[in-house]
């Protein structure tokens, strides 16, 4: 099933949180969203369009403090422009094949104007995804039924001869169809747990605090950032705990986000939890530990000492391709599986955990699926469908609680969402918005013809992406 990509077009739109939601260095209250449109060619000489979504998300693929929001945004708008010039000039491929061919050169084309693999990956992931969004619409097949068919032409050993004897066809025969999925809610670090931390109230209707949340949604799944000062670290896990502790049964896992220096700041707040009596319950639901240690640090240090406690992931160091062999040298266990870094990267670590697990061993690398504001629409939709392909039971979701609903979108496309997406979506007084029952998503409506979604985003509400105005006039002080 090769084709060529003959056209691509950037849009944007822009949103506002309804409450600010902070993860690592920076607090966020609006952002833009990126929707690129595709239009490809069959050898057969058929032609289909796709899209795909995703935030343009500041201080996450860049941590740079000398970087404004702004430029980080301009990042990734650069690393998508160098990633549709790629994708326009290459010769026909299969979907992986496309992937296969240009990941390379792309991260090294962006390399060259000081962008990270991570902004490097955001553009390509967007090419990638809106090109088999294209392909599956054309061949009527749903996500999980264009990788049973073998259409994608998915072989890892392109990209890692490590995998040359895994049978890439034997694992795609047995994609899942999407059914349902924990959704594993967010605490920021600056989310009100009680009533009493809420300093002026939205007061939209919608829940505000933790324990709004635990009686609203009913989750029993929960993802609990940290930041980095072992001391208010401390304090605030217990007062979370004081919340979930009156849950009959809650799994946890802690997210880091790059705040600590080395893999011994991170192992003295695990063992400093474990002296804490009020998280006896909590220490014992934690299931996994996300990217604690710093980036720069982070592959360069084993992590045995706290893998040996809990199981370790990587989510920001995941840049190189080869990150989570590094990264599983080093101890690590796991690794997130993020839209906004590709699809594609995600089958080949979903390989990797496969090959390695067959090897034996006492450690059982996984995939966990983790969340960057998906919006409610085709961003969100396309996550679900990678993460139900992937076979995961449980993906980090806030978007729903942080974003209104269709916030900056027209009332009529987000009511031809739902009258698509049904079980997805439930219609309320302030419209149509992402439906949590008992802390479940259903997702079956997403095996529709395409990559997750039965409509599209009306491009006619949106504005031209604006061109990167990079790089900055500043120098690359941490690059």
């Amino acid at each position: 099933m090769k084709f060529r990509i003959t056209a691509l077009e950037a849009f944007e739109w822009s949103f506002t949180l309804r409450m600010p939601f902070r993860f690592g260095v920076i607090t966020v209250r609006d952002g833009i969203q990126a929707v690129l449109r595709a239009r490809i060619r069959t050898e057969d000489g058929q032609e289909g369009e796709g899209m795909a979504a995703e935030t343009l998300a500041a201080k996450w693929f860049d941590k740079d403090p000398a970087l404004s929001d702004a430029q980080n945004q301009h990042q990734l708008r650069r690393s998508l422009e160098i990633a549709m010039a790629g994708a326009l000039a290459a010769d026909a491929d299969t979907a992986f094949g496309h992937y296969a061919a240009a990941t390379r050169p792309h991260t090294e084309a962006c390399g060259a104007e000081g962008l990270n693999p991570l902004v490097a990956s955001f553009g390509r992931a967007l090419v990638d995804r809106a090109a088999l969004d294209a392909l599956l619409r054309l061949r009527g097949l749903a996500f999980h039924e264009g990788l049973r068919a073998g259409i994608t032409g998915f072989a890892p050993a392109r990209l890692d001869p490590a995998l040359a004897g895994f049978d890439a066809d034997a694992l795609l025969a047995a994609t899942p169809a999407p059914g349902r999925i924990h959704a594993r809610h967010t605490v920021g670090l600056v989310d009100p747990i009680t009533a009493a931390d809420v300093e002026s109230r939205v007061n939209d209707g919608l829940p505000e605090t933790l324990e709004e949340v635990t009686a609203t949604y009913r989750h029993g799944w929960w993802k609990l950032k940290v930041g980095g000062d072992l001391r208010a670290d401390i304090d605030r896990l217990c007062r979370i705990a004081s919340v979930l502790d009156r849950l009959h049964g809650y799994h946890v896992t802690l997210d880091g986000n790059e705040q600590y220096e080395d893999a011994e700041g991170a192992l003295a707040l695990w063992r400093a939890m474990q002296a804490e009596p009020r998280l006896q319950r909590l220490v014992a639901s934690v299931l996994f530990i996300e990217q604690p240690v710093k980036r720069a640090r982070a592959l360069e240090t084993g992590m045995s000492a706290l893998a040996a406690e809990r199981p370790v992931i990587i989510d920001e160091s995941d840049g190189p391709l080869d990150a989570f062999v590094v990264a599983r040298g080093l101890g690590y266990a796991g690794v997130s599986s993020k839209s906004c870094k590709g699809i594609w990267r995600s089958f080949l670590n979903l390989a990797r955990c496969r090959a390695w697990s067959a090897e034996g061993g006492a450690t059982r690398h996984f995939l966990s699926g983790e969340d960057l504001t998906t919006l409610s629409g085709l961003c969100v939709q396309q996550d679900l469908a990678l993460v139900s392909a992937l076979g995961l039971t449980h993906v980090e979701r806030n978007g729903h609680h942080f974003i209104d609903g269709f916030n900056g979108q027209p009332r009529d496309v987000a009511a031809r969402f739902l009258a698509a997406h049904p079980d997805l979506y439930a219609d309320t007084s302030r419209g149509p918005r992402l439906a949590i029952h008992e802390g479940l998503l259903e997702m079956g409506s997403l095996a529709t013809p395409g990559l997750g979604s039965a409509v599209q985003p009306e491009v006619a509400a949106m504005r031209a992406m604006a061109r990167a105005e990079w790089p900055p006039a500043i120098p690359f002080s941490s690059r």
